[in-house]
């Protein structure tokens, strides 16, 4: 395996790359949009509303929970499972800014 050469970057662009990875998949995207609509889950409630085995469930909210897209509480046997609202309005200003830079280029290129 290659070393990494992420510390060549800024860390305001390794972090939006881990948001991005984190968002990368319809399965995570669904399981965001589930928190955000109910404000807070429990895992069973959102392997209800997905297509997929627990397990898979399991391992997508590890990928938003490492992404610190969201964060999880144990109650008892159950972890609830919320947005977590710093690294959302993180990830939402820097997307927001990458996307602000874009200036259309009238030179007919591509």
């Amino acid at each position: 395996m290659g070393i990494s050469k992420s510390e060549q970057f800024t860390e305001a662009d390794v972090t939006m790359a881990r948001y991005a990875k984190a968002l990368a998949h319809p399965a995570r995207v669904a399981i965001l949009r589930i928190l955000l609509e109910r404000r807070a889950c429990i895992c069973g409630d959102i392997v209800e509303e997905l297509p997929l085995s627990q397990s898979t469930v399991s391992q997508h909210l590890k990928e938003l929970k490492d992404a610190g897209l969201i964060q999880g509480d144990i109650d008892g046997k159950k972890v609830c499972y919320c947005i977590n609202e710093q690294a959302w309005k993180q990830a939402q200003q820097m997307l927001q800014v990458l996307f602000a830079n874009y200036v259309p280029c009238n030179t007919g290129c591509c």
